[in-house]
């Protein structure tokens, strides 16, 4: 049985809908050179220049994944990632600032305002708006690129063995490591996370950005996590684009155990809690294995409790009446920026971030370590290291 898509073509990826995406990103890119960058007051050549930078910027996905790597992988100099990603994110905002000025210049000229609609078309408004939008951009890429802080919660599940009580499992997700997030910063994620001794490291997916001769270098202090019960990982979308088969020897070969779509017990003083993982449902295109829970869960101890590791949280409810207690997700990074994060939300299923309960069973959506390349911004959504301590629960 393959809960993870219902029977349903997975859910398209951001690498399938480039063209959609190209479009819109065009499309914002030329409002902005058409309601910021042509009524400006300079030279005609200086205005064609800055329209070209600003359609570049628009479109640097597709201009990066033609001549230097990927979508999942650009293989560029990571300061020139930065800037890339500043401008994306600067260009998106503007528009939408833009948007919102002339949304009000529309309405305050159906109403009839002459002094609204003079303080609207002020020649220094709209700069004075992309100023703001490029400030903003910058912050979030520093916070996109930011080492996460650990974040702490408890989750009771009924159920769980006494010997269990306080067990405490670290969850990695999104690190994407890549020409952004280099070994080095991953070298920080690593020691912060065994600076808390958990029991048990969980990653749940999206380890890495590229080929593994590309990231040789980047993933190696992952090999460095240091728990009680050892580190288990799942796969998240982005192992796919590169070498699957290749990342998969690797991180069993740097000590991780990887679930696919298997399980694991832990054990302690005669009692047991599963582990069990699945895969993303983006293997259908690689004719690789869907999610299967009921393959992941064969032969496991029916009495005891159940931690599930899905990349993605949508299909939580499905997951919850199979009797899993705690599923783990990440994916969505938190929707990276306030406001987005609705959108995030909608595609998956309702989750976005942080816990929630479903139909008795925990949900815990990370906001994730890291994240991709191609939108590297966090703005009120911050990464995390999460450190989860298990609680004893008496049935209802």
């Amino acid at each position: 049985m393959r809960v993870a898509d219902g029977g349903r073509a997975p859910v398209p990826t951001v690498f399938q809908e480039l063209p959609v995406l190209s479009l819109v990103a065009l499309v914002l890119s030329l409002y902005v050179v058409w309601r910021l960058v042509w009524p400006l007051r300079v030279p005609r050549g200086a205005r064609g220049v800055l329209a070209l930078l600003v359609v570049a910027m628009g479109l640097h996905h597709r201009i990066v994944a033609t001549f230097a790597g990927t979508m999942a992988s650009p293989e560029i100099p990571g300061p020139l990632i930065v800037v890339l990603a500043t401008g994306f994110i600067a260009v998106l905002l503007s528009a939408l600032a833009l948007l919102a000025l002339d949304g009000l210049l529309l309405g305050a000229r159906l109403l009839r305002r002459p002094q609204a609609v003079a303080a609207l078309r002020r020649p220094w408004l709209r700069p004075a708006a992309a100023a703001v939008a490029l400030l903003v951009s910058a912050y979030g890429i520093q916070q996109g690129i930011a080492v996460p802080k650990t974040r702490q919660i408890e989750v009771a599940i009924v159920g769980l063995p006494a010997q269990f009580d306080g067990y405490r499992v670290l969850q990695l997700t999104d690190l994407h490591a890549s020409r952004l997030l280099t070994g080095d910063w991953v070298a920080e994620v690593v020691a912060r996370s065994n600076a808390v001794a958990p029991d048990l490291v969980v990653i749940t997916g999206d380890l890495v950005d590229g080929t593994v001769a590309a990231r040789a270098d980047d993933i190696r202090p992952l090999g460095q996590l240091h728990a009680r019960d050892g580190v288990i990982a799942i796969t998240g979308n982005h192992e796919y684009y590169a070498d699957y088969a290749g990342w998969m020897h690797t991180f069993r070969g740097m000590g991780m155990q990887v679930l696919e779509n298997s399980h694991a017990q832990i054990r302690r003083n005669g009692a047991t809690l599963t582990v069990a993982g699945v895969t993303d449902p983006v293997a259908m295109r690689y004719d690789l294995p869907m999610p299967d829970l009921d393959a992941a869960l064969a032969g496991a101890d029916p009495a005891a409790p159940v931690i599930l590791l899905d990349h993605r949280p949508r299909q939580a409810h499905a997951h919850a009446a199979r009797g899993v207690a705690l599923q783990l997700s990440g994916h969505t990074h938190g929707g990276h920026i306030v406001g987005m994060d609705q959108l995030v939300k909608r595609a998956n299923g309702g989750f976005v971030s942080g816990r929630y309960a479903v139909d008795g069973m925990t949900l815990y959506v990370s906001n994730g370590a890291g994240l991709w390349p191609g939108f590297a911004a966090r703005i009120g959504v911050p990464s995390e290291i999460t450190l989860i301590t298990l609680r004893s629960a008496r049935q209802p």
